[in-house]
């Protein structure tokens, strides 16, 4: 019979993913000149979230003035495409990308380093392709070593802003409707 703790950690949907990610120990000040490098990453984040709350804006101006929304989803692109250059230039500062088992809940990932159950961290995650930039507490749930002689590590996501929760959410839902249209016609994804 599962446990409390075990249904609430298999609350979400979970995705294994490829995404980029930085791992900062909550003891770990950041040196003064990645302030502006963080200003830049905070700044891609906001782009996808007000994204994202502007959607339901531009249906409801479609229904009223086509050309008008039309514009607006050109603009829209534009204004993208500033964020996929920019997220170019931040993946080079925060790395190749890597496996990771994600979720609304948390992710799960392989480290060189172990870090005792508790242990509260910043992750910094892009997610690929769209280059969405979000900055995440989160707090160890557990460190296990692992036969590569790194560690799995387990992650909690804490106090997240619904914005962030439903961004995550819906980059699962795409990742999973993309999964599953590869299962349907594997040459899609050549």
């Amino acid at each position: 019979m599962p446990t409390q703790d075990t249904e609430e950690r298999r609350e979400y949907y979970r995705i294994e993913d490829r995404i980029a990610l930085e791992i900062i120990p909550d003891t770990q000040q950041p040196a003064a000149s990645d302030d502006e490098r963080q200003q830049l990453f905070d700044l891609l984040g906001e782009l996808h979230q007000l994204d994202f709350e502007a959607q339901h804006l531009l249906r409801q101006i479609a229904e009223g003035n086509r050309t008008l929304a039309s514009y607006l989803k050109v603009q829209n692109k534009r204004i993208e495409l500033i964020g996929q250059a920019l997220t170019q230039d931040l993946l080079k500062d925060i790395g190749p990308a890597r496996t990771v088992v994600l979720s609304e809940g948390g992710v799960s990932f392989h480290h060189d380093t172990a870090f005792a159950a508790g242990t509260l961290l910043t992750l910094k995650l892009v997610l690929l392709p769209q280059g969405l930039g979000l900055r995440l507490q989160a707090r160890v749930t557990h460190c296990a070593a692992d036969a590569d002689g790194g560690f799995q590590l387990g992650t909690e996501f804490e106090a997240l802003t619904d914005a962030q929760r439903q961004l995550l959410a819906r980059h699962i839902l795409q990742k999973q409707a993309l999964q599953r249209r590869l299962a349907r016609d594997p040459l899609q994804g050549s």
